[in-house]
């Protein structure tokens, strides 16, 4: 896949590699190096669409190269021409389209998280249990969520993926376990609106982990 999702500027975007367009042009690597960087743009969309990097050579040397997203592509190959260059551009806006579904799809499935989470820190903070754990409810009804699917608590899982605290542990879940995370925190949340305490929360929601794993 010549087109992929990656972080420029703290976002999550699609992008290709110069390497990429060099490789599919038909161009000398430095050739595309040598456009990118006479390009005649801003230089504020320079450091949105553009971020150097590097990479391995076949001498095991590293050399420069660039991401680039769908507009800084577009800006780079415009003067590309040719029957056969047109082709390669249509095929690339086509993999960058189909990419961008796949990022919306991510980004709605962070949003769905996001709302969960937040609906279980509403029903703790409307309970008595924020107040009793003395502002640590969230975390600890978190482990009960995390022992339920991973059988493990959050400290445990970030030694086993080697995190510190300020990283986003989800951020290491897979799909699946992610969608599994997300249903128990909502069967919890609906517990702690209905009224049941910690304990009636944590032997429910494990007994009911015991089962599946059984089924």
């Amino acid at each position: 896949m010549l087109v992929e999702i990656k972080k420029m500027n703290k976002d999550e975007v699609t992008v290709c590699t110069s390497l990429d367009v060099a490789e599919t042009f038909g161009k000398e690597h430095k050739n595309v190096l040598k456009d990118i960087r006479e390009m005649d743009c801003s230089e504020e969309f320079g450091r949105l669409n553009f971020e150097l990097s590097s990479y391995l050579n076949s001498q095991n040397k590293r050399q420069p190269m660039y991401y680039m997203t769908c507009d800084g592509f577009t800006m780079l190959v415009m003067g590309y021409t040719g029957e056969k260059a047109m082709k390669f551009k249509e095929a690339y806006i086509r993999q960058f389209n189909a990419m961008e579904k796949v990022l919306i799809g991510k980004m709605k499935e962070r949003e769905k998280g996001i709302a969960v989470r937040q609906a279980l820190t509403n029903a703790l903070q409307q309970s008595e249990e924020n107040e009793r754990m003395h502002g640590h409810a969230y975390s600890t009804y978190t482990n009960i969520v995390y022992k339920a699917v991973f059988g493990k608590d959050a400290k445990r899982l970030r030694e086993e993926y080697g995190i510190s605290k300020k990283e986003n542990l989800r951020e290491c879940f897979s799909e699946e376990e992610r969608k599994a995370v997300q249903s128990v925190e909502m069967i919890v949340s609906g517990l702690v609106n209905y009224g049941w305490g910690y304990e009636q929360i944590k032997e429910f929601v494990m007994n009911q982990n015991l089962k599946m794993l059984a089924a």
